[in-house]
């Protein structure tokens, strides 16, 4: 769950309600109500041994995990925590990315390197995410739940009057988006050709880190503090 299971199992689980608990962030399992659905079903479905892996920087196999599928993910999650948790740096400007292809390949992707961001940047600062996005927005649901409205307020607004039956494929995604998007303004760096599409969801643009950093320090002021998460899918922030 969600790799193996059906549709109606996999979409309630990622209803508005669970997504917009405090709990349901990178790094949690303890009252996240995602994972305690997730381990119901798993459950339901009768499962009965998992064996998980922990890979380093070069995907190499460090450690395995198998036998029962709490105590076992339990001890997996442990780890990866004592070596990816770092305490969070609040900053006015945060600068990070997905690590590199192929997670930024798109912006639908660039959403987790960026909840990493979200977790040390302040109230009404701005997060400069460094992208590549080769693949566009990495959906059109997930693009027209912005660029049909006209500001990210509107997208949780619809999105949370949503009930978890009628769940639709990639509202979790934008709803996230959402709500980093309300904390702090986002300047994303790439290449030109991916600047319409952004600013149509609302995302600002710069061709370079230096423009990007440059814009961010004129608005909020040449003392701010600048935070910089060089992968942000590889850190938990606490």
């Amino acid at each position: 769950m969600p790799g193996c299971a059906g549709e109606k199992t996999v979409l309630w689980n990622h209803n508005a309600k669970f997504i917009a608990s405090s709990n349901s962030r990178t790094g949690k399992i303890a009252e996240n109500p995602i994972h305690s659905d997730m381990l119901f079903a798993a459950k339901t479905a009768g499962l009965a041994f998992i064996l998980n892996v922990l890979l380093d920087h070069d995907k190499r196999i460090i450690a395995a995990f198998a036998g029962d599928m709490k105590s076992a993910h339990e001890k997996g999650c442990a780890l990866s925590r004592q070596l990816c948790e770092v305490p969070a740096i609040k900053s006015d400007i945060v600068i990070t990315s997905n690590g590199g292809y192929p997670l930024d390949q798109n912006i639908y992707q660039c959403v987790k390197g960026m909840t990493a961001a979200e977790a040390c940047v302040k109230e009404g600062g701005i997060i400069i995410m460094c992208a590549e996005i080769s693949d566009g927005t990495g959906g059109d649901s997930f693009f027209h739940w912005f660029a049909n409205r006209k500001s990210p307020a509107e997208v949780t607004r619809d999105i949370e009057s949503t009930p978890p039956s009628e769940t639709t494929p990639d509202q979790w995604e934008a709803q996230i988006l959402a709500r980093i998007m309300q904390k702090a303004q986002c300047i994303f760096v790439t290449d030109a050709k991916n600047r319409k599409i952004l600013e149509a969801m609302h995302f600002a643009w710069a061709p370079n880190i230096d423009v990007a950093a440059e814009a961010a320090i004129r608005q909020l002021g040449k003392n701010s503090k600048i935070t910089i998460i060089p992968d942000g899918v590889g850190v938990i922030i606490k």
